[in-house]
């Protein structure tokens, strides 16, 4: 049996790669370290398999929790533990520098010294800065990196401490960095998910600036199966850019999202534009559809009308995510909109 430790299994991308894998490798167990913040949900695990699936929580801070995670040894680690909202990194980025610098840095170590065989760091698009808005531009693996916000600037960071590990110790890194994913488990306070949540109540519908910021969009189960496949088949030291040549304005998605549900848009509220909102984002995933042989299954259509369609059948765990900190969350980012 392969054992594989991911961090952050209880998030929205995470939990999605842990029923992945449990799916496509029938010989693995997986050890799901989340330490349970806002975002981490333990609905997400609802159904797993506990004979191959065992959760702890813990800090990935904290080098004794992660060394004592990885006493039984593992195959892999998978970190997807980060502080991931942009909004949230602008009011403090404090937490932003703990969890995704200084945790890496951990996992790093507790990596060299448990002998794990591969690192594989999920990265984002967004460590490259902005794009023009030209259509022959687009984030490649030797794109710079020019960080614009405390979010990004953060994951950069801990990418450099890959690369440095790779290179100073040895340690087998393998680097994937995708775009705005969406899908089934997301917490509400993404713009798709919250999206969805508010159109279904006749809420209004918060669109920042003029709504034509660009970003790529992929489903999250595809963005899955590239990390997979990066563990699988990626060279040592290398970073794999992961998209699905899906871009998208942001009002664009909104009124696909209104279309889909037969809303009106008028529902649309445009508001205060964040400050150093990225203008735009396009990936280039030849070098993993090339390397690593992946390509998304799901076109924007298909992988829309599926997310609609959970969080149709799921309204009781939207109600659960919706509660608590994230309506705090709500009032303080958007106000009375």
């Amino acid at each position: 049996m392969k054992n594989i430790f991911v961090t952050g299994g209880a998030g929205f991308i995470g939990s999605a790669f842990v029923r992945l894998a449990l799916e496509e490798m029938p010989d693995c167990r997986v050890v799901n370290f989340d330490s349970l913040t806002y975002a981490g949900n333990l609905d997400n695990l609802e159904g797993l398999d506990d004979a191959r699936h065992r959760f702890v929580r813990g800090d990935i801070c904290d080098p004794a929790s992660v060394l004592a995670a990885l006493e039984e040894g593992a195959d892999a680690v998978f970190n997807f533990a980060a502080e991931s909202h942009v909004d949230r990194s602008i009011h403090s980025a404090a937490e932003f520098i703990r969890t995704n610098v200084l945790g890496t840095q951990v996992l790093l170590d507790g990596a060299r010294e448990q002998k794990v065989r591969r690192f594989v760091q999920v990265s984002t698009d967004e460590v490259m800065g902005s794009l023009p808005e030209r259509d022959d531009a687009f984030f490649t693996e030797d794109s710079p990196f020019e960080p614009n916000s405390p979010y990004s600037a953060s994951k950069a960071a801990a990418e450099h401490l890959c690369r440095a590990a790779h290179h100073t110790h040895g340690l087998d890194v393998v680097t994937t960095r995708c775009g705005n994913n969406y899908g089934p488990r997301q917490f509400p306070e993404k713009f798709l998910p919250l999206m969805l949540s508010n159109a279904v109540r006749d809420e209004p519908i918060p669109v920042y600036g003029d709504g034509r910021n660009v970003r790529d969009w992929i489903y999250v189960e595809d963005h899955c199966r590239a990390i997979l496949a990066a563990y699988e088949r990626g060279r040592a030291g290398e970073v794999y850019n992961v998209g699905a040549r899906n871009e998208r304005r942001n009002l664009e998605v909104a009124e696909s999202v209104l279309d889909a549900l037969a809303k009106p848009r008028t529902l649309l509220k445009f508001v205060k534009d964040r400050p150093g909102h990225d203008r735009r984002y396009a990936i280039d995933p030849e070098k993993a559809e090339t390397e690593l042989g992946w390509r998304p299954r799901e076109t924007w259509e298909s992988g829309l009308a599926k997310t609609i369609r959970w969080y149709a059948d799921n309204a009781d765990w939207v109600a659960r995510a919706r509660s608590g900190a994230y309506r705090e969350y709500y009032e303080k980012q958007y106000g009375a909109v």
